[in-house]
């Protein structure tokens, strides 16, 4: 915060600067303390939301949940523990242990651990389904779809960790921010491809027949791995472009290959030729591609190297330097 004050060092008014974290005041023209440990006398209201433009700051409280019985805010008493003198009755004893919301609680908070471990951003967590479309609302899209299936089909004896990572594969996918299947799987306990194949059939086909409509998954390109892909493998922006120019131009090509197989394919051809090459084991580890699946893919990509990589990153003597 900026103030006019005068400041017995230079002798005269000037700018002066209040640091709210140390409660000094300082002068903006030569540093010197002019008062130090105020007390911040403002109001204390915060807002905790990663966006807090256009929202009310709020001081406590937790976030209304529409999804839960009383928006998640209901009083729930727990048990006494083990040696503890606190008695109830039987009629709070009953309310405490009963929680109609706690398998919905159980699978969001599984969404949530999966979303963490898979560094889904927070886009991923925004709709609210209606009976004939899809609007933008604060919430958690993959908790929706979840709730919306329960609600029509019980999913007592099915492999819940599928469903959940299931939910999350239908989300990414609406996003335009996919995840490979591996990944899912990869945090989901165990669960496997084709459990979770199953789980994605079993979702859509209740959604659909409850919206009355199919369900848009959304097209995967394999330029979509690129950018998440190359920052793990410290790439630099210019060759993260430039792949991902070259998987754009690779659709046009009958490429019979995977998105995540071309993608880990142009990655290992970009760069080479740049001055960081990476081994291509390591590219197998990020993208959770075998090495022969790469280099087979590599070759199917050869004999159109010079099409589909821009002019701007390599020449034609570079690219012909490059190994079959």
């Amino acid at each position: 915060m900026m103030a006019d004050s005068f400041c017995r060092d230079c002798n005269r008014l000037t700018e002066i600067v209040f640091d709210h974290s140390a409660g000094d005041t300082i002068c903006s023209e030569c540093g010197l303390v002019l008062e130090a440990y105020s007390v911040d006398e403002t109001s204390e209201w915060r807002s905790f939301a990663n966006d807090s433009s256009g929202h009310d700051p709020v001081r406590v409280g937790g976030p209304l949940n529409p999804l839960l019985t009383d928006g998640g805010l209901s009083t729930v008493i727990a048990k006494p523990t083990a040696g503890s003198t606190q008695l109830l009755s039987g009629k709070w004893q009953t309310r405490g242990s009963t929680n109609p919301d706690r398998n919905l609680i159980q699978a969001f908070k599984s969404i949530s651990d999966m979303s963490d471990r898979l560094g889904l951003v927070t886009t991923i967590k925004v709709v609210w389904w209606s009976s004939s479309t899809m609007l933008h609302i604060a919430d958690d899209r993959a908790n929706e779809i979840y709730k919306k299936v329960e609600d029509q089909k019980p999913l007592k004896g099915r492999n819940l960790e599928a469903i959940v990572a299931a939910c999350l594969y239908i989300a990414c996918r609406q996003e335009n921010k996919p995840r490979t299947v591996k990944e899912f799987c990869s945090v989901a306990n165990g669960t496997t491809k084709k459990e979770l194949g199953r789980a994605k059939e079993f979702i859509v086909k209740h959604l659909e027949a409850e919206l009355g409509q199919s369900i848009e998954m959304g097209t995967i390109h394999a330029s979509d791995y690129v950018k998440r892909f190359g920052s793990n493998l410290g790439m630099n922006n210019q060759a993260v472009k430039a792949a991902q120019e070259a998987l754009q131009k690779s659709e046009e090509l009958d490429i019979r290959r995977s998105p995540i197989s071309l993608a880990a394919a142009v990655i290992y051809v970009i760069t080479q030729l740049t001055n960081d090459p990476k081994l291509l084991k390591d590219i197998s580890v990020v993208t959770r591609v075998a090495e022969g699946t790469i280099k087979n893919s590599y070759k199917d990509l050869y004999p159109h190297l010079s099409r589909i990589i821009p002019d701007w990153f390599a020449n034609e003597e570079d690219i012909k330097s490059l190994l079959y």
